[in-house]
């Protein structure tokens, strides 16, 4: 189980198509490139890199409408 995370996302035809950005609390992180993205039971899945050079991965439970974050 990852960190709930607050997350900017590009919205189109549907909720959370890209992420663009994360809030951690004080601090907020550009997303830089999109590594991978899948689909899993309960949303979405993305594989991002950041602008400060860190790689993590978003989780969207669409459920839950709640975002996680794993390093």
């Amino acid at each position: 189980m990852g960190r709930v995370v607050k997350v900017e996302c590009h919205s189109g035809y549907t909720y959370a198509e890209k992420p663009v950005a994360i809030d951690l609390g004080s601090e907020r992180f550009e997303v830089l490139e999109i590594i991978s993205e899948s689909r899993t039971p309960s949303g979405k899945k993305f594989q991002v890199l950041l602008k400060n050079g860190r790689e993590i991965e978003l989780d969207y439970d669409e459920d839950k409408d709640m975002w996680e974050l794993t390093e």
